[in-house]
């Protein structure tokens, strides 16, 4: 397999999807809520330009096993 930027980008995507499913699934779990909560980074660009007007609204949420999942796509795409 040829290792270009589609290839670690697809292999990040699905190891953060890991993560966030992980993250619903351990949610209930009392003792590891450490590992899923989540951090909020907000960004809101706008602008008028009289013909172009955008408002974008951008959320990013991470904890601790989407950074693992992450981590994890990581190490296996550097094996390949």
């Amino acid at each position: 397999m040829k290792k270009t930027n589609l290839t670690l980008t697809l292999f990040l995507i699905l190891g953060l999807m890991t993560g966030l499913i992980l993250t619903e699934l351990l949610a209930s779990v009392k003792g590891i809520g450490f590992l899923t909560n989540a951090a909020e980074i907000y960004w809101h660009p706008k602008a008028d330009f009289q013909v172009l007007k955008y408002d974008i609204n951008l959320t990013i949420r991470l904890n601790l096993l989407c950074i693992a999942g992450m981590v994890g796509a990581f190490l296996i795409y550097r094996k390949l």
